[in-house]
């Protein structure tokens, strides 16, 4: 990873360049903590809960939301609207902006970088005709490529038999058609690269459930052909029809760009504490592509920062380190490669990862991941109690979510590191149970503008964001002060229960 100070932050931070894939030089070290005490901390106070929770204010997240949007503003020009994409002039604002507001709390933080590369994909059209009509529930997978010389492809659909898990399960008539595909049993990605393999022009994989099929092919081969998914109802209904033998035409469209860009995680780390005992934090610093992504996930990783420069009045006992993840929106994958390039010492240093995306849905629950030291490494419950007793104390509800990797807490659970978090919600829709809980309207979705245009500075509940921002200040300090009753970390951790249920692997299903 690569220190900064802010004379070296023109240099060394040079995103604009390499987010485009237009080369940098990053120098990579690793993250170290001083082994001695500095002076940083001076005569200040220790850290306690109740001062930090105190020092969060709704007005200063509120006009870092404006900066952010403000951010987001500055893609216009290439994306037609705002956006904090990676690759993009918003994402780089955004990160310049995490890490001067970093540097301006003196000494107080050790900052870092840490470059990683990412496979991005863009879809720019895309259409898909079943038959005579075109359908209504056709979304292209993730890293989907686009059909040949990005236009039009014919064909019939060919129903491909189980869930085409295996290449016995492709007929030869595949060859020179449409696939296609029952959701089931395998990746996304291993009956697009069947179909690629049997010859065929284009894959679609309908789904099991009525809902429809937002789900990624991961990292691209050259056997994955343009794959869309489409909803169980449109889908069984064409599967019913080539089952009884009926021939059904189609033509696949999609226009597309696979490529490779670097982009950057942020880390701070406070001087202080014991560098042997971290409590370990962040958000993701990315949004998508079709809107600003102030919720989504402006509002946790402004959270973060916030807690972070309040935390910077306070002594603690135990590290604390902050992260903002690039490229979760694409899978999870700064969280990720920072977790997976962590030597077996500095593994064993972090104590128990939190996870903060979204925390101020419109439509909000108060979520808890329900992690559970049964599946997941020992430590992972108690943080799951903690965030438990807070609620209670405030007098708020609270309901539990799957732990089912859909944010950044997957690669540290991989990395058998504890880990939790909490969240307001995002297309889920809210029950009438809920809405006795805390309120909002039933029948709609958490966050209603979750991956749209308008996640902007309107899409924001300002009383679940300030609780929810008091909590993390809340969780911080307990740890930073002390790991009193908190399990210590185990040398093997096994998580196959874990791995055997996840489904996703950040926003999209992979399986």
């Amino acid at each position: 990873m690569a220190v900064l100070s802010r004379l070296a932050l023109t240099a060394s931070f040079a995103l604009s360049a390499s987010a485009a894939g237009l080369g940098g030089s990053w120098q990579q070290s690793p993250l170290t903590s001083p082994s001695s005490l500095s002076s940083s901390q001076g005569s200040k106070p220790l850290i306690s809960t109740e001062a930090l929770q105190e020092a969060i204010s709704i007005d200063a997240l509120v006009e870092r939301a404006q900066k952010f949007y403000k951010f987001a503003q500055t893609s216009e020009e290439d994306y037609g609207h705002p956006t904090r994409v990676i690759g993009s002039t918003g994402h780089e604002r955004t990160l310049n902006y995490i890490v001067n507001t970093l540097l301006d709390q003196g000494d107080y933080y050790t900052i870092s970088t840490q470059e990683f590369p990412v496979t991005l994909s863009n879809v720019f059209e895309s259409q898909l005709v079943l038959g005579s009509s075109v359908s209504k529930s056709a979304v292209p997978m993730g890293l989907t490529p686009a059909t040949r010389d990005r236009e039009p492809v014919h064909g019939q659909l060919v129903l491909v038999n189980n869930d085409g898990c295996h290449d016995s399960d492709y007929p030869k008539n595949v060859k020179g058609n449409i696939a296609f595909i029952r959701r089931g049993a395998c990746a996304f990605g291993d009956k697009s690269i069947g179909a690629g393999k049997a010859g065929a022009k284009a894959a679609v994989i309908y789904n099991t459930d009525p809902e429809e099929l937002h789900g990624t092919l991961g990292e691209p081969t050259k056997y994955h052909v343009a794959t869309f998914g489409i909803d169980g109802t449109e889908g069984n209904a064409v599967a019913e029809k080539l089952a009884k033998g009926e021939s059904v035409s189609a033509i696949a469209y999609i226009d597309a760009e696979v490529k490779q860009i670097q982009t950057v995680n942020v880390l701070a780390q406070t001087d202080e504490g014991d560098p042997d005992n971290c409590v370990m934090l962040g958000g993701h610093s990315d949004g998508v592509a079709e809107g600003p992504g102030i919720n989504d996930d402006g509002s946790g990783s402004m959270s973060v920062l916030e807690v972070a420069v309040q935390l910077a009045k306070f002594k603690v006992n135990n590290c604390v380190r902050f992260a903002w993840w690039a490229a979760e929106e694409e899978g999870l994958l700064g969280s990720d490669f920072y977790a997976a390039s962590l030597s077996e010492e500095e593994n064993q240093k972090i104590r128990l990862f939190m996870d903060y995306d979204m925390m101020a849905s419109p439509n909000f629950a108060y979520q808890i991941y329900n992690a559970t030291n049964a599946y997941n490494p020992a430590g992972s419950e108690e943080l799951r109690d903690l965030y438990v007793d807070w609620y209670k104390s405030q007098g708020l509800n609270y309901t539990f979510i799957p732990f089912d990797g859909r944010s950044d807490y997957d690669g540290f659970i991989r990395a058998g590191i504890p880990a939790g978090g909490i969240a307001t919600g995002a297309e889920a829709v809210k029950t009438k149970e809920e809405e006795e809980m805390f309120g909002g309207h039933a029948g709609q979705w958490l966050d209603p503008c979750y991956h749209q245009i308008c996640d902007d500075l309107g899409n924001l509940n300002h009383t679940a964001w300030e609780v929810n921002t008091k909590l993390i200040a809340h969780s911080v300090a307990t740890y930073a002060l002390s790991f009193d009753g908190f399990p210590k970390r185990e040398q093997e951790t096994k998580i196959s229960s874990y791995s055997e249920t996840i489904k996703q692997h950040g926003p999209k299903l992979i399986m």
